[in-house]
């Protein structure tokens, strides 16, 4: 189990609803519910580039986290957002 001083430091959050929030990992707890500082969401579109949609400091409830992973940024930071073309996720089926 990792601890405070242990977190990742940027994360994406895929939810349940299939948004993709990207952001800043500052805590969370049992229920997996969480805090991301410096986030945004990345809206996908398959006529226009992906759009960025500054969130801020956002919690991200356990029950609508469908995937978590840690990003490498210098490698994200590498990505021509603009130019990716992609449909949109769809919400989870359960």
């Amino acid at each position: 189990m990792l601890s405070l001083t242990q977190l990742p430091g940027t994360v994406a959050v895929i939810t349940s609803d299939g948004r993709m929030i990207v952001g800043t990992l500052k805590g969370f707890d049992q229920t997996i519910n969480l805090i991301l500082d410096e986030s945004h969401e990345r809206v996908f579109s398959s006529s226009q580039g992906v759009e960025q949609v500054v969130l801020g400091l956002y919690i991200v409830r356990g029950d609508n986290v469908a995937v978590i992973g840690e990003i490498d940024e210098e490698t994200d930071s590498a990505l021509d957002l603009g130019n990716i073309r992609a449909e949109p996720l769809n919400s989870v089926a359960h």
